[in-house]
């Protein structure tokens, strides 16, 4: 159950956090601004956009209107007439550039963060099917509206000396961010998810306790229950590389793949460094749970450690180093130190924000140093002026 629940969470907690961070949601979608692929497909919506808007009939009459009132003879104005082809490709090639000129500019990345943010309050009711402002739901597709980048467009164009430009109206067009014929069935189950995106962790936590308390043989049952769900995160990230090659095969025609392909590896980022952070965890805790238990390896590791330990305590009493009264306490209350160490351990990585596996790695190595250092630091109830108490062979016994 718990293995299960663990797949569960990770995926509630990143659609809780998509949706009601705002600065999460922000985060996520940000870099998406500055990508080629998604570049290339913004412009090539924009230029649509915009030719849209611009009538080339109109434009051809009326440079034949202005070469006949400068006198030009009418077989040059009826020449003109028949350059609507040529004129409609140049016209094409400078919004175009006009268009990946903006578009590569830091105007865009202003546009599609403040378009995000302020539309952010909308993402919840678009996933469960109540569209409306810049982020809606429609048509099965996810999408946020561009027009802002229509009008920058406008005055560069403007700006160029195209004046016919200055006529495009108010125009707000859609860049899709996710589409999928199944997205209809997704947010119904969208909503559940961000309101157990809180409690199905804790959930997920206190049933593998249980689970481990009332086992016969507590030590297995964790490193069992750690090993689950490890397997479970390998078993999200399986999925989620799964449903990618499906969902780019099942685009609507005409989509960019490549742009489909960024925008889905970016949404998905911070689920997958969840996923990461979890299976990491649940790895080490597997880890240090089978260490501590009685097979060879685990008892010729830990005699190592202490080995290693001790010498480097004999080593640092060579240089008249005295614990006293500090090494006796520690070892009166060894137990303690143990349980406070892992129980400040526990409380940063829980209260930390969105943890990740580099996060979780280096909690784990600070906790074996701390550690180490207990080690050390206990010289056993014996130990004196003199110097430590030595074992056979002159090693300072360790307790375990």
């Amino acid at each position: 159950m718990a293995s299960l629940l663990a797949l569960l969470s990770v995926i509630a907690v990143w659609t809780s956090s998509f949706v009601g961070d705002t600065d999460r949601y922000v985060a996520t979608v940000a870099p998406l601004a500055s990508d080629p692929d998604v570049q290339d497909a913004v412009s090539a919506r924009v230029t649509s956009a915009v030719l849209e808007q611009i009538d080339v009939k109109a434009l051809v009459k009326q440079l034949s209107d202005a070469a006949a009132q400068q006198g030009v003879p009418a077989e040059a104005s009826t020449l003109i007439n028949g350059l609507s082809g040529p004129i409609t490709s140049g016209l094409t090639e400078l919004v175009n550039s006009t268009v990946h000129k903006v578009v590569s500019s830091s105007a865009f990345e202003k546009i599609w963060t403040d378009a995000n943010r302020a539309g952010h309050s909308a993402v919840d009711k678009a996933l469960t099917g109540e569209g409306g402002g810049v982020v809606s739901l429609e048509n099965n597709q996810v999408a946020i509206d561009i027009g802002p980048l229509v009008a920058q467009v406008k005055d560069q164009l403007v700006s160029s000396g195209l004046g016919v430009a200055a006529k495009i109206p108010e125009v707000h067009t859609q860049f899709v961010v996710f589409a999928s014929k199944d997205i209809g069935k997704v947010k119904s189950y969208f909503r559940l998810l961000e309101i157990l995106g809180t409690w199905l962790p804790i959930i997920t936590v206190l049933v593998a306790a249980a689970g481990v308390f009332l086992a016969v043989n507590r030590r297995r049952a964790l490193v069992g229950a750690a090993v689950g769900v490890a397997l479970a995160m390998l078993l999200v990230g399986v999925v989620l590389t799964v449903f990618r090659a499906f969902y780019l095969d099942h685009l609507p025609p005409g989509a960019n793949q490549a742009a489909a392909g960024t925008v889905y590896d970016t949404l998905i980022r911070f689920m997958r460094a969840s996923v990461r952070a979890v299976g990491a965890l649940a790895v080490i805790t597997a880890l240090g749970a089978f260490l501590i238990g009685p097979s060879r390896v685990a008892v010729a590791v830990r005699t190592a450690c202490r080995r290693a330990v001790s010498a480097l305590r004999e080593v640092a009493y060579s240089f008249g180093l005295r614990l006293g009264a500090a090494g006796r306490f520690v070892h009166r209350y060894k137990r303690w130190f143990g349980a406070l160490i892992l129980a400040v351990a526990a409380i940063v990585l829980f209260t930390w924000s969105y943890p990740t596996a580099a996060v979780v790695t280096w909690i784990a190595v600070i906790v074996l140093i701390a550690f180490a250092v207990r080690e050390f630091l206990d010289t056993g109830p014996e130990e004196g002026a003199q110097g430590p108490p030595t074992g056979p062979g002159g090693a300072a016994p360790v307790s375990r």
